[in-house]
């Protein structure tokens, strides 16, 4: 289907899954092109590539398919312009589907959070095991990238929950790593959420669930983990600056000891998560260990980028409570002097509806600093913007550029300290441009 006969053009392919999709389909020979709003590194490496890149939305879009995100308005430009012109339109989610359809195998994973380092891990166990397969990864695996591929055998890829995209995806092997409450903006409801995972559930022949997850382990599956429940467990916990080491149990019986090179307690759920993949697929203890072993990690998830005043800074892309609490635990327990929290909140309508939580996570930092709102696709909603959750948060204090934040950051900074910038949006740039 994807042959040098087809002619792709990617509104948005910038972005970390669609430049993902555009290489692989370059890589299968079809004529690929697009445009973004901004340069990024992402668009230079497609054009590195041989991929026309255009920025801004003036392109004339010459080709018969068009690829859109969530993230882009109907009015848009190209998009209305495509449209009138009879072009064939598809979403990003459609296409991962049809991609997902040429393999075999698809494995794909799920959850509100820990989607991209588990799906990275299972890319490492299956590169480990000299497997052929294709990755499509939303974030950047500190080896493979985005996208990494040795043949067509397996599809690995992230299924996002938002606006029912990974209903979009038939799996052999589907993974739910949590059910948390997330995207308020198109679920109007917990209920209406759950349903949507128990779908894409029901459309996979065999389901990983979290059983620590209170809807996730009643779903029908064939196989569970969790730190505190599941087949699939991690006993003997040891760690070394926050690298654990465990030994893994299946249906209680210990069968490989492995010791992560990612910091932070809750890798050691995506590691069960994607061993119980892995053990699906047809691996073995052994090669699983040698797999999650080989994984270093991913960028914007606990990366060390630099030292401001002296003192290191470390970025997280920890967006929802859930993450921002284990992310700033991790740091904790790390630091000999006071974590300095810097947040930047990801949407009004996700601060809006979980602000209680946001504030109690939040508040356990010393002088939390709260930077703007990015928006992504969303206008300006006072109810969910950093002012209105830096109101009730007392001991924190709102900045809104770069040079405030690094003002702030300098004269607030000690000897032991760490720097922990939390957030999904434009915060990782701004940190790495204000270090030393």
């Amino acid at each position: 289907m994807f042959s040098n006969k087809q002619s792709w053009y990617f509104i948005g392919i910038g972005g970390v899954s669609m430049s993902a999709l555009a290489q692989l389909l370059h890589s299968r020979g079809a004529n690929v092109s697009g445009s973004d709003a901004v340069e990024s590194s992402f668009t230079q490496k497609l054009v590195s590539l041989g991929i026309p890149v255009s920025i801004g939305d003036n392109g004339y879009i010459y080709a018969d398919n068009v690829v859109y995100t969530g993230a882009i308005e109907e009015n848009q430009k190209q998009l209305k312009a495509a449209r009138e012109a009879g072009k064939r339109l598809l979403s990003r989610a459609e296409l991962l589907g049809m991609v997902a359809e040429e393999y075999p195998h698809t494995i794909s994973v799920a959850g509100c959070h820990g989607k991209t380092s588990t799906t990275s891990m299972l890319s490492h166990i299956f590169a480990s095991g000299n497997r052929a397969f294709a990755c499509h990864i939303g974030g950047e695996d500190l080896d493979f990238g985005n996208y990494y591929s040795t043949g067509g055998e397996y599809f690995i890829t992230e299924a996002c929950e938002f606006r029912r995209s990974f209903l979009s995806l038939n799996s052999e092997i589907a993974v739910i790593l949590n059910t948390d409450r997330d995207h308020t903006d198109c679920y109007a409801s917990e209920a209406e959420l759950v349903e949507a995972y128990r779908l894409f559930a029901n459309h996979a022949q065999k389901v990983v669930v979290n059983a620590d997850d209170i809807h996730a382990r009643n779903f029908t599956h064939a196989l569970s983990f969790g730190l505190h429940a599941g087949d699939i467990q991690a006993e003997n916990l040891q760690s070394e600056g926050e690298k654990y080491t465990f030994t893994v149990t299946e249906h209680g019986i210990p069968v490989e000891r492995i010791s992560l090179k990612t910091v932070g307690k809750y890798q050691i759920c995506n590691a069960l998560a994607a061993f119980a993949a892995a053990r699906l697929a047809g691996f073995t203890p052994s090669e699983i260990k040698c797999g999650l072993e080989n994984f270093h990690g991913v960028k914007r998830r606990f990366e060390e980028v630099g030292y401001i005043h002296g003192v290191p800074m470390i970025c997280d892309y920890a967006h929802h409570p859930r993450e921002i609490l284990a992310s700033f635990s991790s740091a904790q327990r790390l630091c000999r002097g006071t974590v300095r929290l810097v947040f930047q909140p990801h949407t009004f309508t996700r601060t809006r509806d979980l602000m209680s939580e946001f504030v109690s996570v939040l508040k356990k930092a010393e002088n939390p600093l709260i930077y703007k709102t990015y928006a992504a696709r969303e206008k300006f909603d006072f109810k969910g913007s950093a002012v209105a959750l830096v109101s009730r948060l007392p001991e924190a204090s709102y900045v809104q550029s770069p040079e405030d934040l690094r003002v702030r950051l300098e004269q607030e900074v000690e000897a032991g300290d760490l720097v922990l910038v939390l957030g999904a949006g434009d915060i990782y740039d701004i940190a790495k441009s204000i270090c030393d």
